[in-house]
């Protein structure tokens, strides 16, 4: 049949050529062999493209807290569309890469780009990984967060952008598996440029120790290093059967931040470095079995020492601490309907105004396994006083 397809083809190109040409069997015998020539090319081809995704629309009702405060919110708040493309090259090199487009409040469109690697398959057990990746520090960032494997609208408390968990990371990282004894296993090992902070003051002067605060660790993969030192971590998965995974996550270096003049409201220009410490704990559980699903998972991050400019500040100057946040979520799907129950914690360093409990509860309708719609309500206790609770309809699909 290929054949026959590949004769039809020279005969059309030799017709093509004109009547006197089609009429000389050189000319018909050399139009075959170009077929063929391109056919081979084609059949011998090695680069491979896929485009994979999701996308998600979200309605919410309830107390929403945000940087100003909280407030009541009654919308389609959230619509979002992430697309995710892999490019492959033979067996041994794959660029893959996922963008994330989502309409904010004023309607406009907000574009990120949440990771984009090349990676190098050295074998079956390992793959070297060079750019922009996700932590691989815990479990829900890199197994969980998109939108149609998530079993509830939101991800749990600490565990989001500017949580206690690093959500990612720009460096190089080497990742695989390995097997023996019946017990198989997984890691991640990498280095990168580190988190950076979120540092206010209320002094006058850059550079000045007095009142210096730090608000937040922001780990998002930046492409900058400010003091120069990388952090390097990694994470061990253990399998002792195929339902269970155990997974141990550390990662240790120093978390950065550029200060100038804006950020402390002074009248004298100038910037500075502030530098800190940093070290992450974690450790994660996933058991899977049948339409049983349990997540487990811990985090903490440490910010010790703290630098101004190289020179290292004495104790209690700068107000740093620690940032730890855990969640345990259990799922059981019958047919197309799954119900899912999460409780979660989070403990900051500012107890009257970021200590937080969560609860949610949500029910799904599976439309297909790759498309669900979830009714989820998310309680949340803020030692501050406030309580905003919610009640969430998303719609999720990956494809």
């Amino acid at each position: 049949m290929r054949k026959h397809h590949v004769l039809v083809t020279a005969l059309g190109l030799a017709a093509a050529a004109g009547p006197a040409a089609a009429q000389t069997p050189e000319a018909l015998e050399q139009a075959v062999e170009k077929v063929l020539r391109e056919h081979s090319e084609w059949s011998d081809q090695k680069s491979v493209v896929h485009l994979a995704g999701y996308a998600g629309v979200t309605y919410q009702n309830g107390d929403v807290r945000g940087h100003d405060g909280t407030k009541d919110v009654d919308a389609f708040s959230g619509t979002q569309f992430a697309p995710i493309f892999h490019y492959q090259y033979g067996d041994s090199i794959l660029l893959e890469s996922e963008l994330e487009l989502a309409v904010t409040e004023e309607g406009e469109t907000d574009l990120e780009m949440e990771y984009l690697t090349i990676d190098w398959i050295a074998n079956d057990h390992l793959t070297v990984v060079a750019g922009r990746f996700l932590s691989p520090l815990g479990f829900f960032r890199q197994n969980l967060h998109p939108s149609w494997i998530n079993k509830l609208p939101t991800a749990p408390a600490g565990f989001g952008h500017d949580g206690a968990a690093p959500t990612s990371e720009t460096g190089l990282q080497l990742r695989g598996g390995f097997g023996g004894g019946g017990v198989r296993f997984n890691y991640a090992v990498y280095v990168g440029n580190g988190p950076e902070l979120e540092v206010v003051s209320e002094t006058e002067n850059v550079g000045a120790p007095d009142d210096f605060a730090v608000e937040g660790i922001m780990a998002e993969g930046f492409s900058r290093d400010l003091n120069e030192e990388k952090v390097v971590g990694g994470r061990l998965g253990i399998l002792p059967f195929p339902e269970l995974e155990i997974g141990l996550s550390a990662a240790t270096g120093k978390a950065d931040a550029e200060i100038t003049d804006d950020d402390v409201g002074g009248g004298n220009p100038g910037e500075a470095v502030v530098s800190a410490d940093y070290d992450v704990f974690a450790f994660d559980l996933a058991y899977r079995r049948g339409g049983l699903k349990v997540y487990a998972e811990w985090v903490r991050s440490e910010l010790g020492d703290i630098s101004l400019d190289g020179t290292e500040l004495a104790g209690g100057e700068v107000e740093t601490g620690d940032w730890e946040a855990w969640y345990v979520q259990g799922s059981y799907r019958v047919g197309n309907v799954e119900v899912v129950l999460r409780y979660g914690e989070v403990d900051t360093p500012h107890d009257d105004e970021s200590d937080q409990t969560q609860t949610a509860v949500g029910v799904n309708y599976y439309l297909a396994n790759n498309a669900l719609v979830k009714l989820a309500y998310e309680t949340n206790d803020f030692d501050a006083g406030d309580d905003p609770d919610r009640v969430l309809l998303q719609f999720a699909y990956g494809f």
